[in-house]
């Protein structure tokens, strides 16, 4: 088991049985994300990509908030009397974990929604790969209450996820939705009670471990790259990445799971996973 206490001072990070628990850890500040805690998430993304250990990763939150989105003091107000190049740097940190690395990330992730979601935390939401909330969490972009538009990619993110009238909606008008709300939209893929948060979320990590990593990499990826192409394209792309995991698959999966189910008998395909 791998052990990371103490290591960054705005993200706790746990690895056991496979998981990877990646907390937000401002609880005073509702895991508002600074400057900080978007530095510390890219170091642990690079971490935990690296870390044989870990092999499913779960986002979540101390205390009563999943993330209440980008931190207005630190974020904005305390960097807009500096120079334009560190603005820029700080926006750039900000979408490099939240968007670009995450969404693509080589392991699986999940959300793990327990509280408030408010603004800016609609970017790691959507960019990972799964989510589940509990109900009691509650939705909002309110920018719109204090004069900006949403910033990052959350506009699209959003847009992208739940379609074009709710996004606006929500966009426009600052209202707040639940998590059991957010499941309805397709926000978020379930959600249940708050005490059965961590117990939903571990048996969705039994149901990932059980896959071949190589295969549910190019699975999950292949899936996200074919959303931006055009029908010829993603036919070229989704045979290539198929091709490529049975490359690099040094556990042979797909030829273990023919033999298992068309010689063996051994397993049903449609309810089960090939015997690792």
């Amino acid at each position: 088991m791998s052990t990371y206490e103490g290591r960054w001072k705005t993200v706790d990070v746990e690895v056991a049985q496979g998981i990877a628990w990646v907390t937000f850890n401002r609880p005073e500040k509702r895991n508002a994300m600074s400057p900080t805690l978007n530095s510390e998430m890219s170091q642990v993304l690079d971490v935990l990509e690296l870390d044989d250990d870990a092999k499913v990763l779960v986002l979540t939150g101390a205390g009563a908030a999943w993330t209440a989105g980008m931190d207005l003091k630190e974020y904005f107000r305390e960097i807009d009397a500096g120079p334009e190049i560190l603005r820029e740097k700080i926006r750039r940190d900000a979408s490099e974990w939240q968007w670009r690395r995450l969404r693509m990330y080589p392991k699986p992730t999940i959300a793990m929604v327990n509280g408030w979601c408010f603004g800016g935390g609609f970017s790691p939401l959507v960019a990972c790969d799964l989510a589940i909330a509990a109900n009691e969490a509650v939705f909002g972009l309110s920018e719109i209450n204090w004069g900006i538009p949403p910033g990052n990619l959350v506009s699209k993110a959003l847009g992208d996820t739940v379609g074009h009238r709710r996004a606006l909606h929500y966009i426009m008008t600052g209202d707040t939705f639940t998590g059991s709300e957010a499941a309805d939209m397709g926000l978020v893929n379930k959600s249940v009670p708050l005490a059965q948060l961590r117990e939903e979320t571990l048996a969705l990590t039994a149901k990932l471990l059980e896959k071949n990593p190589v295969v549910l990499r190019a699975a999950k990826n292949g899936f996200k790259r074919a959303r931006e192409l055009t029908w010829e394209q993603s036919e070229d792309y989704l045979y290539a990445k198929a091709d490529q995991a049975q490359l690099r698959d040094r556990e042979g999966g797909r030829e273990e799971g023919l033999k298992q189910f068309l010689d063996e008998k051994s397993i049903k395909p449609g309810l089960q996973a090939y015997r690792r």
